[in-house]
């Protein structure tokens, strides 16, 4: 079975003035897109000195709006500077990033299936 693996969201750094900054990625293909069954995603979260929101959504919407996206995996993170993995399972059609976060670097997020 192929794989797939790509950056889902890039290097974003705050401004470092402790406002709430809201970044959302672009939609990519998951699991349902391809019809495959076991709906097994990964992601990687690189980090320096974080803090935050880290959000997955996805959808079951072949052509989603704003409204078709929930939250798939989510996390807050304090003053972080790591690589952290997280599974979940589901057959989306599409998956994307969100963060919401006041300080640090999001150096990428990368999704795997």
């Amino acid at each position: 079975m192929a794989t797939n693996s790509e950056i889902i969201l890039s290097a974003q750094t705050h401004p470092g003035d402790s406002t709430s900054e809201v970044v959302i990625g672009d939609k990519f293909k998951g699991d349902g897109y391809y019809g495959r069954s076991d709906g097994l995603h990964t992601v990687q979260y690189n980090l320096s000195e974080f803090t935050g929101t880290l959000i997955i959504e996805g959808t079951l919407e072949v052509d989603p709006v704003d409204s078709d996206w929930f939250s798939v995996h989510s996390g807050a993170i304090e003053q972080e500077t790591n690589n952290t993995i997280v599974s979940f399972t589901g057959n989306y059609v599409w998956i994307r990033a969100k963060i919401i976060y006041t300080d640090g670097t999001l150096n990428s997020i990368t999704l795997n299936h």
